[in-house]
């Protein structure tokens, strides 16, 4: 199994964390917590609760309009694969070394075991069976 990189590890531990408390909550005051269950909670980047949506319609300013696109960000992508590369396990000189050597070494073995199949035993094999039929 793959090893989990850091960011999946926190948050892993941040969901294990929430749940914790969930059931601590739960355990202290079940009545809340079963009010609270019944709440569907809103999840996503995307979505904003109603307090939020009060908020930004008393500040003054002016809604976007719906049929407004929005801006085209031309660099986007690579600004992602940049921000991705940063998060990129890297590995060290040492395993890098010891890994090509580990593939040299294979690819000279299974070098020598075809060549010697080849030219000691198929071609050997091949050439009686053919004189036998001539």
């Amino acid at each position: 199994m793959a090893k989990k990189s850091k960011t999946q590890k926190a948050k892993a531990s941040a969901a294990r964390q929430q749940r914790k408390a969930e059931r601590e909550l739960e355990a202290a005051n079940p009545q809340a917590a079963q009010a609270a269950a019944a709440e569907p909670e809103k999840k996503g980047l995307f979505k904003k609760s109603a307090d939020a949506a009060s908020e930004s319609s008393d500040s003054g300013k002016p809604a976007k309009k719906a049929d407004e696109k929005p801006k085209k960000k031309r660099f986007q992508f690579f600004r992602d694969v940049k921000a991705e590369m940063k998060r990129v396990t890297w590995p060290t000189r040492t395993d890098v070394l010891r890994w090509s050597g580990v593939v040299v070494v294979a690819l000279l073995f299974f070098g020598v075991f075809v060549a010697i199949l080849d030219n000691a035993i198929i071609t050997p094999l091949l050439v009686l069976i053919s004189g036998i039929g001539a």
